[in-house]
């Protein structure tokens, strides 16, 4: 990924975060045809420190699991936020017109050797935890004991478990860093206008200081 220096998000926390607000994850591997996509929803567990494991599970017919390169680090990209930014933001379009469309976008790239859990207990324990969180908050929360245990085993016996030890995360927080303040000020103006899916979180995003030891934007 290009990561020019202002663009380059390092903090593990935050982008742990991200990971967690966007679990669905495009993972790539190196089959025997070439490059291989699967999107996935992943578990994120912190642990170990500093880049945590990755979790989840695919079909059994997936052909992932019986071609895939172990000797190379499969990838996974999380996409957060994105969204288009017209130059008609910028105050810097009235006073030179010197300026161009962008898209601003958060991502993290997460690398790690690939390893299949043929498990029944891991997986059923990987796909609870998966629906308990997904599940909570809504009025009537479903789980996995709510279907008749038959089923359920039927289910688990379709699918197999994946796990990442990641070795290494990657951030690129594209968020107006290069512009000038008046110029990000406009951008966090028009996305807040806007109103599209992700734009509000965006916007923060824009009128966050960019600093390693900062926060999130609230």
């Amino acid at each position: 990924m290009y990561l020019p220096s202002h663009f380059r998000e390092e903090r593990p926390r935050v982008m742990h975060e991200l990971i967690r607000a966007h679990p669905l994850g495009a993972l790539v591997t190196l089959g025997s045809q070439g490059l291989n996509g699967n999107h996935v929803p992943f578990e994120f567990d912190p642990e170990p420190a500093p880049h945590g494991t990755l979790r989840a599970h695919v079909a059994r017919a997936n052909p992932l699991l019986r071609d895939f390169a172990a000797e190379v680090e499969a990838l996974v990209i999380f996409q957060g936020s994105q969204g288009y930014v017209t130059p008609s933001w910028y105050p810097t379009k009235r006073d030179s017109g010197r300026v161009v469309p962008t898209w601003n976008y958060l991502v993290v790239h997460a690398y790690g050797p690939l390893r299949v859990v043929d498990d029944r207990q891991w997986v059923r324990g990987l796909v609870t935890r998966l629906t308990d969180r997904h599940e909570a908050g809504l009025a009537e929360p479903w789980q996995v004991t709510d279907a008749p245990g038959d089923f359920i085993d039927r289910q688990l016996g379709a699918i197999v478990g994946i796990e990442i030890p990641v070795t290494r995360l990657a951030g690129k927080w594209k968020t107006s860093q290069n512009r000038r303040a008046t110029d990000r000020e406009g951008v966090a103006r028009g996305l807040a206008g806007r109103d599209g899916p992700g734009d509000g979180e965006m916007a923060r995003w824009v009128l966050a200081p960019h600093d390693p030891a900062g926060s999130k934007p609230g």
